[in-house]
């Protein structure tokens, strides 16, 4: 995760079956524009879950869906008005499959009689993968060779002349 900064995303939708894939699509979006890549696959199947549940179930397929991410959970809730559709009846499987795959979800009604179900996930530490030693590559096109070496004679040959006042002094 490279962002701790808060963020939030709304989103009310008419519910189709053929509206749930892209809805689908449109979560993935903004969580990758989050860059929390890693938590696509949970949200996306929890979303998709609840709302082919509100397809076969509501009367009123009209549903509000928002994120909030602050830094550690990402929080997704799902807000209907249908008074018809029980959380404890119609929905109890899918809220079942809900709480397996997240670290937290609830249901709760608000103050206009409408019901909201919500599930988070957590933020998972980075996840490390080993480092393997890479050998250096050489950064010219061709290697240099290698020097050759210089015969002892040369470099135990005597001083040039120019170092004779020096030997003077001594």
């Amino acid at each position: 995760m490279k962002t701790a900064v808060p963020c939030y995303y709304h989103l009310d939708v008419e519910v189709s079956p053929e509206r749930v894939g892209q809805v689908s699509r449109i979560l993935a979006a903004h969580l990758r524009y989050w860059d929390l890549d890693n938590l696509v696959d949970p949200v996306c199947r929890g979303a998709e879950l609840l709302l082919r549940a509100i397809d076969a179930h509501a009367t009123d397929k009209h549903t509000s869906i928002e994120m909030w991410w602050n830094g550690q959970h990402l929080i997704t809730a799902f807000g209907d008005d249908d008074p018809d559709l029980r959380p404890d009846q119609d929905l109890r499987a899918c809220l079942a499959d809900i709480a397996a795959m997240s670290d937290g979800w609830g249901c709760c009604a608000s103050d206009t009689g409408s019901k909201i179900i919500w599930f988070s996930q957590r933020a998972r530490a980075g996840q490390r993968v080993p480092l393997v030693p890479v050998a250096p590559a050489p950064t010219l096109r061709t290697g240099l060779k290698v020097p050759r070496e210089e015969p002892v004679a040369v470099l135990a040959a005597p001083a040039p002349a120019g170092d004779d006042a020096l030997e003077g002094r001594r």
